[in-house]
């Protein structure tokens, strides 16, 4: 089954409830290897909010030996072949908010008994939208934010790791970190999303689980602004 869209360019393209995916190609690469079936909370010319729900069957990568990608050791983590795997969301459900053209997404993060643990910064390729929902590429650098308003880098283990692969040059690491500076300075600053009191948010219990396309890994039939 496809997923449910009412995509059309110009951001305000999708309704509470609507299904689409949320994708990242592989570094390096054209081909998706992240996707996430995901709702949408509310879509608008400001921001993209949606809800991925426990129990949504996603996309992931995985070593073409089948080892999970972060039980090999750093090292070679970014050189050997890879293909996906299909894999459920048992955890807590994640919400992600991106606004138009900024390098990154925040996610919100709860325990199970929803008390929120806290926010986090996905340093990104700005989201490009297409009928089907959303694609990106992960660059690698977190940023985790809690709730007293402190924060700290994740990652930056994978992020120089990736940088000596290939698999990102020198330029775009530096075009990263500041990003990640800049997302710091918003944080700092406590602007959106942070001050948008979304800890409190609550999905409707009368949505359904998407559903995964059988071509959740198709070309995009129309690129929009």
């Amino acid at each position: 089954m496809a997923a449910q869209t009412t995509g059309t360019a110009g951001g305000g393209s999708w309704a509470p409830g609507d299904h689409i995916l949320w994708r990242y190609r592989g570094n390096a690469t054209s081909s998706v290897h992240i996707c996430r079936p995901v709702t949408v909370v509310r879509d608008t010319a400001e921001l993209l909010a949606v809800w991925m729900a426990p129990g949504t069957d996603c996309v992931k990568p995985l070593l073409a030996d089948g080892t999970p990608v972060h039980r090999e050791p750093l090292a070679t983590r970014y050189t050997k072949p890879r293909t996906t795997e299909v894999t459920r969301w048992y955890g807590p459900g994640v919400l992600k908010l991106a606004r138009p053209g900024e390098p990154w997404s925040v996610w919100l993060f709860w325990d199970p008994d929803w008390h929120f643990r806290n926010w986090y910064v996905n340093l990104e390729e700005p989201l490009t939208r297409w009928s089907g929902g959303v694609d990106s590429e992960d660059h690698f650098l977190d940023i985790a934010v809690y709730p007293d308003r402190s924060w700290e880098w994740k990652d930056e283990d994978e992020f120089a790791q990736a940088q000596h692969a290939g698999l990102m040059t020198a330029a775009q690491a530096a075009r990263v970190r500041a990003a990640g500076r800049s997302a710091v300075a918003l944080i700092e600053s406590w602007g959106q999303p942070f001050a948008g009191g979304w800890e409190g948010w609550r999905p409707d219990p009368a949505w359904t689980v998407p559903a995964l396309p059988g071509d959740w890994d198709r070309t995009p039939t129309r690129v929009e602004a």
